[in-house]
């Protein structure tokens, strides 16, 4: 199924603007798909960037999101269950903190950030705060669409 990942924030391949980065509010960008899949049990969301000097590098997780959810908005607050999400969790970043951690590359080259959602056919039994692999490993088999959004961020 193809499946489309947007936000009103920046285009695919754009610009991800400073308000969403280190340099700025550091603050999630608002995301917004097509309905998921009916036989979907459960959304989860990552963002990476795979430019990285030390590897990828995790910048969000999230999961436990309704199937029937079609956005999230700007500015999810940074805490394991954001009250606007009933039942989602937010694990932790490379930043080693809680919720969404702006781009902030090294001076140079943009870099890529991948933002990709994942349509679900169970639910996963995560506790709030886990990781990026741990989400990944309860995934393993479960996946029936993915969409993603690619931003860029560079700093001169």
């Amino acid at each position: 199924m193809a499946w489309s990942l947007s936000s009103s924030a920046f285009e695919n391949d754009g610009e991800i603007p400073k308000k969403h980065t280190c340099d700025g509010e550091d603050v999630s960008p608002p995301l917004s798909w097509e309905a998921a899949p009916e036989e979907a049990k459960e959304l989860a969301l990552i963002c990476d960037d795979p430019d990285a000097p030390v590897g990828t590098f995790t910048h969000w997780v999230i999961w436990g999101m309704s199937p029937k959810l079609r956005s999230l908005p700007e500015a999810i607050p940074d805490m394991e269950s954001p009250f606007a999400m009933a039942g989602s969790s937010q694990g932790k970043n490379d930043f080693g903190k809680i919720g969404y951690g702006g781009p902030c590359p090294p001076r140079g080259a943009p870099h890529h950030y991948h933002f990709r959602l994942y349509a679900l056919d169970t639910a996963t039994d995560l506790k709030p705060g886990s990781s990026k692999a741990e989400l990944l490993k309860a995934m393993e088999g479960h996946i029936v669409a993915r969409a993603e959004l690619v931003g860029l961020y560079g700093r001169k």
